[in-house]
């Protein structure tokens, strides 16, 4: 019986140990930390033998097959004994991958992967498809594979989930845009990065689609170096040698095989610059499957915005508060700036991933008239943007920040939580986070 061993007992581990299980392997998961009290109980009811708060050495350098749940670096010291031992270390998609003959739509990049990824699976799940959502959003993909397996899959994929896949491949690929994250990760080395997020094309045949925004520089430049398979459908915000998707006339085309079509821009639910290139990545990847065009556009319609992504709050005393807590990156703040089209009060902060913040320095002189710092240590930020913007305030909560923000911000302005730091100084995520803004932002109106 082959011996599966899955290192951390999260979404993906869990699924990938009952997936495991049901091929009938010898199932073992181990957590460093502490399983939250809902996988805890799924391994007890699937009879799945596990152990957390520790790593048992001499049990898992027995396995044959070791799947590693994506936040675990290659560099910890029990994936190094691993692949030392040359015991084949495999992320869950890839694991999940050799178990089922579904079509893959597989999404990555640095911003808006969540978004073009809810987008896709909203359009093809509206049209009719049997279709599944899997990878950083939805059910693991393992578990689907083995419970509830479905006909296309659609996955958001992060750098770290590409770093052990192999054979896996990817029907249609979508490319966002590349800028700096994780580089903590990655040696500081943006090839290594940029190499991890290209490893969503090994596999493609010239029967694929690579789908990407043409204008991202990284992303040409990759382009450049390497040799595509796959048929490329890059997207534009104005027609460009061989685009496929672009705006001309205030109407979105796309053009696809043997067909072209088009729908008003002001008819897209998600509004921004950031949003159109998600609505356009999405439209292609649903014309590929030969989704019916009317349908497509009816669901670009009456999409609605993601959870934590310019999420519209409240409005109090005339003052729009945003929630962006998603853009834990510098260049995902550009595009949320980008968007804002009232003066605007912006939160910055969190624990810093080395930014550069030059990056968004003339959007913030342009449209910002206040940066509240929220963060347990804001010396940066402080440093950056004192002098380049009226007011700067230093705050270490979210109840200090919402003050702050209430106390400067006039009817017509618009608060914007768009950090471009991780969470982790002050909150538990991301969402936690969001969360907490937006029950401050509610406190002070109810009636929202």
């Amino acid at each position: 019986m082959e011996k599966l061993v899955e290192l951390g007992g999260g979404e993906s581990g869990v699924g990938a140990a009952i997936l495991g299980k049901d091929k009938g392997m010898d199932v073992f998961l181990s957590d460093m930390g502490t399983l939250k009290d809902e996988y805890r109980e799924t391994l007890v009811r699937e009879n799945i033998e596990f152990e957390e708060g520790r790593h048992s050495e001499e049990r898992i350098l027995d396995a044959d097959i070791v799947v590693k749940s994506p936040g675990i670096p290659p560099y910890a010291p029990m994936v190094r004994k691993i692949t030392d031992k040359n015991i084949p270390v495999l992320s869950e998609i890839e694991f999940a991958g050799r178990f089922t003959n579904a079509k893959m739509v597989c999404i990555t990049g640095s911003n808006g992967k969540t978004t073009t990824t809810l987008l896709t699976y909203h359009i093809l799940r509206k049209a009719g498809l049997n279709v599944g959502l899997a990878g950083n959003v939805g059910k693991s993909l393992a578990l689907q594979v083995a419970r509830d397996p479905h006909d296309v899959y659609v996955i958001e994929l992060s750098s770290f989930q590409l770093e052990n896949m192999y054979d896996f491949k990817a029907d249609i690929a979508v490319m966002m845009n590349i800028t700096p994250d994780h580089l903590d990760r990655y040696d500081h080395k943006m090839e290594n990065y940029v190499n991890a997020k290209f490893r969503i094309l090994q596999n493609q045949t010239h029967d694929d689609y690579f789908i990407y925004w043409q204008d991202d520089p990284v992303v040409k430049e990759q382009i450049r170096q390497i040799q595509i398979e796959a048929m490329q459908m890059p997207f534009s915000e104005f027609e460009e040698e061989g685009s496929h998707a672009f705006v001309k006339d205030g109407v979105v085309k796309f053009v696809t095989p043997g067909e072209v079509w088009e729908i008003p821009r002001d008819k897209l639910s998600l509004t921004g610059l950031h949003n159109l290139y998600n609505s356009m990545a999405a439209g292609l990847s649903a014309s590929l499957l030969d989704i019916r065009k009317d349908e497509i556009r009816s669901a670009l319609e009456d999409f609605e915005a993601v959870e934590h992504r310019l999420e519209y709050v409240a409005t109090v005393d005339g003052v729009r508060y945003v929630n962006d807590s998603k853009a834990t990156n510098v260049n995902s703040t550009w595009y949320a700036l980008e968007s804002m089209t009232t003066p605007t009060v912006l939160i910055l902060g969190g624990k810093d991933k080395g930014n550069d913040y030059s990056e968004i320095e003339e959007l913030v002189k342009e449209k910002v008239k206040a940066i509240v710092c929220m963060g347990k240590d804001n010396e940066k930020l402080l440093d950056f943007f004192s002098g380049k913007v009226p007011v700067i305030f230093d705050t270490h909560s979210v109840e200090d920040a919402v003050k702050a923000c209430a106390d400067i911000a006039e009817e017509g302005d618009t608060v914007l939580l768009s950090p471009c730091c991780a969470s982790f100084d002050l909150f538990a995520s991301y969402e936690d986070r969001g969360r907490q803004f937006k029950e401050c932002v509610k406190m002070m109106n109810p009636k929202n």
